[in-house]
């Protein structure tokens, strides 16, 4: 039966240290400027749609979203 050798700390490689890898800003912003977007897009939603400024007639998106506006503390009653 064979056995298997255990590596021990004279007998380990040494390797250099990880290095982090550069991620361009101009790759980054267009992702960024979305997602900032999207988010802005969906607080309106979540709180203000149904109100003065609403995009959708009836009470469908209020209650939709009711829940969601109490978890985030956005005045609805």
């Amino acid at each position: 039966m064979a056995t298997a050798a255990v590596p021990t700390p004279s007998s380990a490689t040494t390797s250099a240290p990880p290095v982090p890898v550069r991620i361009p800003v101009r790759e980054v912003l267009p992702w960024a400027v979305f997602m900032g977007a999207l988010m802005l897009f969906l607080i309106y939603f979540v709180g203000a749609e149904q109100g003065a400024t609403a995009i959708f007639s009836g009470t469908g998106v209020h209650e939709f979203v009711h829940d969601g506006r109490h978890l985030l503390a956005f005045p609805c009653h």
